[in-house]
C-alpha cells in the first residue's frame, strides 16, 4: 500500500508527460487528464482510509531513509487536504474541457494542469523543506504559463507582478532553508523537530517568523496579500478557479505545517498571528465590499477567508486547529465554486461587471441556485458548511478567551453576506440596467454547468458529514500539536 502515496505524484507528471506527447490531439489530452487526475483522486481515497486506520504513512523515496533520502509524508491533514484537493481539481478539469475554447493555446493547457496538480500534491506529502521548496516550484512553473494562457496584455501584465512576486517568494524561501540547514544540519522536518530546540531562541524566532512572511506571500495573509486581486482575475476562469481554491490553501497548509510542527512551544507567535488573522479577514472583506466587478470581489474575499484559517492555527489549540482544518476542507470547494459560477455568468452574457447585469435569475436559473449555495456557505449561513467552519473557530475562540479576534471574525462574516448579497443583486435580481439583444433564456455549456453542480454538491457533502468530517480534523490536530507519532513514523522505522 505504500506505493499510493508516491503514486499521487509520479502519476500526474506520467500524464503530463504523455499528454505532452499528444499535443496535437486535444481530445485524447481531456482523456488522459480527466483519467489521470480521477485515477489520484481514487488513490488520494485510499490513502486517507490507510492513514485513518493505520495512522501516518511515510515512504522513503529510492530505498534512502530519512533524514537522509527524500520521505513523503501522509498524516490526516494531508490525506484530508489532498482528497478535497484532488475532487476540485477534476471538477475543474471538467469545467475547462465543457468552456467553449477558441484560442490556440488549448493543447498547452492539459500538460501544464497535471504538472500542477503533481506540485499540489507533493507540497501535502513532502517531509522536509527543500523538496517543499521544490513542490511550490512544480506548482508555480506550471501556474506562471497558466495564468498568461490568452497572452492578452491584460493577463501579461498582471501575470508578470504574479511571477516577479512568487520567484522572490521563492528566493527568500531557498535562502531560509539554507539558514535553517547551516543553524541545525537537516531540513527533514521530522528530524528539525528535536534539532531546533538545540540553537538560541532569538535565532529559532527569526527562522521562524521568515518562513511565515515566505509561506505568508504565497498564502496571501495581511499585508503581503497586494498580488492576488489584480493577478487572478485577469487569467482564464478555469485557471483563476483552481488557483482561487487551492494555491493560497497549499500556502495555509505549509504555514500551519511549519509554525505547529517545527515553531511550537513557548515561542510560537500567538499574538503575532492573532494580529494577522485579524487584519487579514478584515481588508480582504472592506476590499470585496468595495468592488464592482465578480471576479475581483470574489478575488477580494479569498484574501478575507485566509484569515479565518490563521485565525484558527493562532489559537494554538486542538480546537482552533481543528476549526482551522475544517474551513480548508470547506473553503476549497466552496470559493472554487463561487469562481467557476462566475465563469457561467461570462460565458452566457460576456461580462462579470456588476453594472451591466441583472435579472438572470429568470434567464438562467439554475445558475442562480448555483451561486446562492455557496454563497450562503461562504457568509457562513446555517446549515452550510461555512456556518460549521466558522462555528468551530468562535467557540475555539472563546473557549480560548480571544473575544476581540472572535468579535472581528463574526463582523467579517455579516460583510461578508452584505459583498455576496451585492452580487446577488446586481446579478441575478432587478432588471438589466443595458437593453437585453438576445434570447430570454440563456444556457451556459452543459459540461461547465455539470462541473459545477458537482463541485456545489461537494460542499454541500461537506455540509451534511461536518460531523466525521470535523473528528477526522481534530484527531488531525491532536497529531499536529503532538508530533510524536509523525516523528516516529518517519524516523523510527
Amino acid at each position: 500500500m505504500d506505493i499510493l502515496v508516491p503514486l499521487l505524484v509520479a502519476l500526474p507528471l506520467l500524464g503530463a508527460g504523455v499528454s505532452l506527447v499528444l499535443w496535437r490531439q486535444v481530445l485524447a489530452q481531456q482523456v488522459i487528464g480527466v483519467l489521470t487526475v480521477a485515477a489520484a483522486m481514487a488513490i488520494s481515497v485510499a490513502v486517507l482510509v490507510q492513514v485513518e486506520a493505520d495512522g501516518v504513512v511515510a515512504v522513503d523515496m529510492g530505498g534512502w531513509p530519512a533524514p537522509i533520502g527524500i520521505t513523503l509524508v501522509a498524516d490526516l491533514m494531508a490525506a484530508l487536504f489532498l482528497c478535497v484537493s484532488l475532487a476540485t481539481v477534476l471538477a475543474v478539469l471538467v469545467y475547462a474541457i465543457g468552456q467553449p475554447r477558441a484560442d490556440k493555446s488549448a493543447f498547452y493547457f492539459h500538460p501544464l494542469y497535471l504538472v500542477l496538480t503533481a506540485g499540489v500534491s507533493a507540497s501535502f506529502l513532502t517531509g522536509d523543506l527543500f523538496n517543499l521548496f521544490v513542490a511550490f516550484e512544480i506548482m508555480l512553473s506550471a501556474s506562471y504559463v497558466l495564468i498568461t494562457l490568452g497572452g492578452s496584455r491584460a493577463q501579461i501584465r498582471a501575470g508578470m507582478t504574479y511571477v516577479v512576486i512568487n520567484l522572490m517568494a521563492s528566493t527568500l524561501l531557498i535562502t531560509v532553508i539554507g539558514l535553517i540547514y547551516a543553524a541545525t544540519g537537516t531540513v527533514n522536518m521530522a528530524d528539525l523537530v528535536g534539532r531546533l530546540d538545540a540553537i538560541p531562541d532569538g535565532v529559532q524566532a527569526a527562522l521562524g517568523a521568515l518562513l511565515l512572511v515566505t509561506f505568508g506571500i504565497k498564502a496571501a495573509i495581511f499585508p503581503l496579500f497586494f498580488w492576488l486581486p489584480d493577478s487572478y482575475p485577469t487569467a482564464p476562469m478555469a485557471v483563476t478557479a483552481v488557483f482561487a481554491g487551492l494555491l493560497t490553501k497549499v500556502g495555509v497548509y505549509a504555514i500551519i505545517r511549519t509554525q505547529a510542527l517545527l515553531f511550537s512551544g513557548e515561542g510560537f507567535p500567538t499574538t503575532l498571528l492573532l494580529a494577522v488573522a485579524a487584519l487579514t479577514m478584515v481588508v480582504g472583506v472592506l476590499g470585496a465590499v468595495a468592488q464592482d466587478d465578480v471576479k475581483r470581489i470574489l478575488s477580494f474575499h479569498i484574501v478575507s477567508q485566509i484569515g479565518y484559517m490563521i485565525f484558527g492555527l493562532a489559537l494554538y489549540s486542538v480546537a482552533g486547529l481543528a476549526g482551522a482544518i475544517l474551513y480548508v476542507i470547506h473553503h476549497i470547494p466552496v470559493k472554487t465554486s463561487l469562481f467557476l459560477v462566475g465563469g457561467l455568468v461570462e460565458q452566457t452574457t460576456g461580462t462579470g461587471a456588476l453594472g451591466r447585469l441583472g435579472g438572470l435569475v429568470r434567464r438562467t436559473p439554475v445558475v442562480a441556485v448555483l451561486f446562492a449555495l455557496p454563497a450562503m456557505s461562504l457568509a457562513g449561513l446555517p446549515p452550510f458548511s461555512g456556518f460549521v467552519g466558522k462555528l468551530s473557530l468562535v467557540q475555539a475562540g472563546l473557549a480560548e478567551g480571544q473575544w476581540t479576534v472572535t468579535g472581528i471574525s463574526l463582523a467579517v462574516s455579516a460583510l461578508t453576506l452584505f459583498s455576496m448579497t451585492k452580487i446577488w443583486n446586481a446579478v441575478f435580481w432587478g432588471e438589466p440596467t443595458e437593453p437585453v439583444d438576445g434570447p430570454s433564456r440563456l444556457a451556459a455549456p452543459r459540461l461547465m454547468v455539470a462541473a459545477t453542480v458537482g463541485l456545489v454538491g461537494l460542499s454541500l457533502g461537506v455540509a451534511a458529514f461536518a460531523q466525521p468530517i470535523y473528528e477526522l480534523s481534530e484527531r488531525a490536530a491532536v497529531d499536529i500539536l503532538d508530533p510524536t507519532t509523525y516523528v516516529g513514523a518517519v524516523l523510527d522505522r
